[in-house]
Order: C-alpha cells, then structure tokens, then sequence
C-alpha cells in the first residue's frame, strides 16, 4: 500500500481494512497460543479506534472517490451500507 516515498491518502481505509481482515484472522487461529490471540485482539481494538476517527474526516473519503482506481468500487467491493456510499 506504500511502497512510495509518499503514502497516497486515498489508500489508508484500504490499507486499514486489510490489517484488519488478519488481525480477525490471527485472533481466531488456535494454532496460536492464547496471550498471542489477546494480543492480535488488542491490537484490533486500537485498530478499530483509529478506524473511527476517519469517520469525523471527510477528507479520507473525498480522497478516495477523487482516486482513478478507487471511486465508489471499492466502498461497494467491501460491502459498505448504502446509506454510508451515499454520505461519503
């Protein structure tokens, strides 16, 4: 997601909900051991906090409808409620 010298704005949600698709993952592999899953759960929960702050930034969202690769795809490739596409 950033391999440039300059991260690109439109791609933090992307990049954020990918680190959260794993650390789903990870928290609930039994391979692991139990203080492992607390803290990939932990770590989620952090995760989840910044998440929610982009949601008080409009600029996150403009950035990605403003992007040539994203538009509104990307919001209905990852199953936002419409009502949600409609706001951004």
């Amino acid at each position: 997601y950033f391999s440039r010298l300059t991260p690109c704005l439109a791609n933090v949600i992307p990049a954020m909900d990918l680190i959260d698709e794993k650390l789903t993952t990870y928290s609930l592999d039994h391979n692991y051991t139990p203080s492992i899953c607390a803290a990939v759960s932990l770590a989620q929960h952090m995760l989840n906090k910044y998440y929610q702050l982009t949601d008080s930034s409009h600029t996150y969202r403009i950035a990605m409808i403003l992007h040539p690769c994203h538009k509104f795809n990307y919001f209905l490739k990852v199953k936002w409620e419409l009502e949600w596409i409609n706001t951004a």
